[in-house]
């Protein structure tokens, strides 16, 4: 049995699960993947549903490892993993609403734990999934040569992914090979509507389908008609990924995985609520009047007060690195309303379906 020569993080999470197999595809491997415990057994059950769907890949291609990207070493104990020369760095608390001792424990010291595994291993490739949303509320147009432009932030989770991305990259100054992904908003799969989570643009179309068909209200802010809400398909992320992950000019880079023609927040609604088939009304208000209102919704009608915050978000993201880098390749964004439909027959028809980070 050949050692692992990949670490990758952040599986089973919806991200690492389809990044996973399409590393596989390409003929890397074998994968060690590091798990938290609780959540052995689903890692367990994609591992076997990954390796049945890819041809030609035994069961030994993935390795599963229990640990915790908050503890020194990566809780891994004993095992030393010590010829991984790639590592893919996903694991995260996506959660806008997440509080500041857990976004800081993961986010932060789980991000500066990995750092240090890569540094002791002297790894030969670095790669992490950051995001778009490190622009915090940047006033104009945030491209992946900005960083640290003295933004203030809407949450939590937007302000410790970007200290994250800050000790990714000094580390890049210090002669780390390795390259950051900065995905936008990401939806579900764009040809099957499939996600394991239904917030951020979910909580909109949540909130239409608990009204009536005929006559359905939604919230606009003052600024919504400026902003833009800039949303990626989940096949969009890991193709690009998987793409730009495979080339060795990528090295030392930072590439925005983003809609390069975003729907403004209005025409975003619109689109949505057009595919749930409902009328839609617009209720001009404030951010404070909305956020109490949300506050007091009840739970058959959803929407998360953090989600406000992006009606009105001033940051416009551009991405001219990545479509040159990706041009002829076949991988590129799909229009928001070519696979809209998908999105909301999966939301109906999987009610079960929450809103809870894996964390």
């Amino acid at each position: 049995m050949s050692d692992a020569d990949i670490l990758l993080t952040g599986f089973p999470g919806f991200l690492g699960s389809a990044l996973l197999g399409r590393v596989l595809v390409r003929g890397d491997g074998p994968v060690a993947c590091l798990v938290q415990p609780e959540y052995l057994e689903t890692a367990r059950r994609r591992a076997r549903e990954i390796t049945a769907r890819v041809d030609g890949i035994s069961d030994d291609a993935i390795r599963l490892y229990e640990g915790d990207i908050t503890e020194p070493g990566l809780g891994l104990g004993e095992e030393s993993l010590a010829d991984v020369r790639e590592l893919y760095h996903l694991a995260a608390v996506y959660d806008l609403a997440v509080d500041r001792d857990l976004a800081e424990a993961v986010n932060v010291r789980g991000t500066e734990h990995v750092l240090e595994f890569a540094d002791g291993r002297d790894v030969e490739r670095f790669h992490y999934v950051s995001t778009c949303y490190v622009s915090g509320r940047y006033d104009g147009v945030f491209t992946a040569d900005h960083l640290q432009e003295g933004q203030s932030f809407n949450n939590h989770y937007e302000e410790t992914k970007y200290r994250a991305e800050v000790a990714v990259q000094d580390r890049m100054d210090a002669g780390l090979p390795a390259t950051v992904y900065r995905p936008a908003i990401v939806v579900g799969d764009s040809r099957t509507g499939e996600t394991d989570k239904f917030d951020g643009p979910y909580y909109l179309l949540r909130l239409l389908l608990a009204q009536p068909e005929w006559l359905s209200v939604t919230f606009t802010l003052p600024d919504s008609s400026n902003a833009e809400l800039n949303v990626v398909p989940r096949d969009y992320v890991v193709d690009a990924i998987a793409s730009l992950s495979a080339r060795e000019e990528t090295v030392d880079e930072v590439y925005q995985l983003c809609d390069p023609a975003p729907l403004s927040v209005p025409r975003f609604v619109d689109v949505l609520a057009a595919a749930a088939g409902h009328r839609t009304v617009r209720l001009p208000t404030t951010k404070p009047v909305a956020r109490m209102v949300s506050n007091r919704l009840p739970s058959s009608l959803p929407l998360a007060p953090a989600t406000l915050d992006y009606l009105d978000h001033p940051t416009r993201y551009a991405c001219p690195k990545t479509l040159q880098a990706l041009e002829g390749s076949g991988i590129a964004v799909p229009p928001f309303e070519s696979y809209v439909d998908r999105l909301v027959a999966y939301v109906v028809e999987n009610p079960a379906v929450g809103d809870e980070p894996m964390v």
